[in-house]
């Protein structure tokens, strides 16, 4: 039964919507029931109630984004092939759309590469049949050389490869670029200063986030289930 339109939908909503900006924000270890309750103007209990635990939370917000986006991604698709747009530039356009995508969700993206999470996923299933559309106007020009299940899994596999890629290496090129920021005499010292702090912030953050992957799931969910 869809529940949308009711207070439990509404209470879900709302509690998905904070938990996307936190997860966002800081990482799976800021989406804490206290954080999430008080966020969305619900009672712990609730959380528990519609969610389980904060795993059952976690998996509905990666759902719900995940499902926005790839609805979004469906709507080029559809547009690309209407209007005849070169499948290989539209391909193109899907591969920095999910590059862009994975860079700006890093806890997200993590979320989702987790097989046993992606298995059980419709929206990572529809993302999957976006691909395969994809790669089947490719297909169809004549510009494939291996099966479209084949490109369809190695297109995807060097997605996710990429985007580890990218992650792991922001925090190394941030450290590197702020050893070289107070030399950059094409700038005034005030801009030196203020990049400075801006790299600095940068470099915390990424630090922050780091420390938040080791410890993501010890949060205050690890205390016992409160009692309805």
């Amino acid at each position: 039964m869809d529940d949308s339109s009711t207070p439990r939908g509404d209470n879900r909503a709302k509690i998905i919507d904070v938990a996307a900006r936190l997860l966002q924000e800081q990482g799976p270890a800021g989406v804490t029931t206290r954080g999430v309750a008080q966020g969305a103007g619900v009672q712990a209990p609730t959380i528990y109630r519609l969610f389980g635990d904060k795993d059952g939370l976690l998996e509905s917000v990666a759902e719900h984004v995940m499902a926005n986006y790839v609805s979004a991604k469906a709507a080029v698709v559809a547009a690309a092939s209407a209007d005849g747009v070169d499948p290989l530039d539209d391909m193109r356009g899907g591969w920095r759309s999910q590059v862009d995508f994975g860079i700006a969700n890093p806890a997200l993206f993590r979320l989702l590469s987790d097989p046993d999470r992606v298995n059980g996923s419709p929206a990572a299933e529809s993302g999957r049949r976006v691909l395969e559309a994809r790669v089947h106007r490719l297909a169809l020009a004549g510009r494939l050389r291996v099966s479209e299940q084949r490109a369809v899994a190695m297109i995807q596999a060097a997605g996710t490869g990429a985007i580890q890629t990218l992650l792991s290496t922001q925090l190394a090129t941030a450290v590197a670029f702020r050893a070289v920021t107070p030399h950059l005499e094409a700038l005034s010292a005030a801009e030196r200063r203020m990049l400075t702090e801006w790299v600095d912030r940068a470099i915390d953050d990424a630090q922050r986030s780091a420390a938040d992957r080791q410890s993501g799931d010890r949060s205050d969910d690890a205390s016992p289930r409160p009692q309805e």
